[in-house]
């Protein structure tokens, strides 16, 4: 897929179910599904097509997506053409702008991707679009489904889904966090200065965000369609690849801990406008296959 923005072009790799470069009558549904930090999309492109053959007669019409968000080691690695677009290790994951050939977010390239399937000449029975994301893919769902400018270009009548399944943080929109009682309360900020910076929090927002404010963002976030998708076995405070830094420590030990945190957060921050769900999927800990095929997903 060609990324055009003012900063420049590049070319950001797909999975993709079927040839979308040509009309899909027929195609109803899209899902967009974002791999984790071990950037390997092939297999949760395959993730997605068992989840896909285990709806049955609900998954028919439906279009699998799987981009390829790389860094400059994969590249180098795979001898890539030039023009590939390429990010830092993790930042990715929170919108920040490639380190080559363009400084493009990898949010714009999930732009890209939603002004493709905007196109009615492709996709003239499009009527909703999912974007789901397990781990590091998880972080990136949703903190898109927060400065995530792609859902204006879909027309009018398709909807949009945002699945986040056990990220390591979540992006807060205060300098609350559990306070250890079952409650919240302002982080004491002496020993982790950062708590509140992007991902984890509403200070220093990449460039892709463009001076938005934190209000109007917690305010358009909970007008989204958000399903949280939680391990219930996901409970492990030293899990290889759970995010141990202060910052993400901050808001629980583990990812179910900071889910269940984090959900409860903005029910109680927003009482009359919070619509957003959560469910846990029982006997499951951070496994991106018994994620994304339990029959809740």
């Amino acid at each position: 897929l060609m990324v055009t923005t003012p900063a420049g072009s590049g070319v950001m790799p797909a999975y993709v179910s079927r040839d979308w470069t040509r009309p899909l009558p027929g195609v109803t549904r899209a899902v967009i599904v974002i791999h984790g930090y071990l950037r390997n999309a092939d297999r949760y492109y395959s993730i997605a097509r068992r989840a896909l053959r285990a709806a049955g007669p609900a998954g028919d019409g439906t279009l699998l997506i799987a981009p390829q968000f790389l860094t400059t080691l994969d590249v180098t690695a795979h001898r890539l053409p030039a023009d590939t677009l390429r990010w830092s290790l993790t930042g990715w994951e929170g919108g920040d702008s490639a380190v080559a050939p363009a400084p493009i977010s990898s949010f714009a390239a999930l732009d890209a991707v939603l002004a493709r399937l905007s196109d009615r000449t492709r996709f003239p029975d499009l009527r909703s679009v999912v974007i789901a994301g397990h781990s590091g893919g998880a972080q990136a769902v949703q903190r898109y489904a927060i400065l995530g400018r792609g859902a204006a270009a879909l027309p009018a009548g398709v909807a949009l889904r945002y699945v986040v399944a056990n990220p390591s943080s979540y992006a807060w929109f205060s300098r609350d966090r559990p306070d250890g009682k079952g409650g919240f309360a302002p982080f004491e900020s002496t020993s982790c200065p950062r708590f509140d910076h992007w991902k984890y929090g509403m200070i220093g927002l990449p460039p892709y965000a463009g001076g938005a404010d934190p209000a109007a963002l917690e305010h358009g976030y909970l007008t989204r369609d958000v399903v949280y998708l939680l391990g219930a076995a996901d409970t492990d405070p030293r899990q290889a690849a759970l995010d141990r830094s202060c910052m993400a420590e901050a808001q629980g030990s583990s990812r179910l801990a900071r889910g269940l945190a984090y959900v409860d957060y903005l029910r109680l921050r927003n009482a009359t406008a919070f619509r957003q769900r959560a469910f846990l999927i029982p006997g499951v800990g951070h496994d991106a296959k018994g994620m994304l095929t339990s029959a809740c997903s």
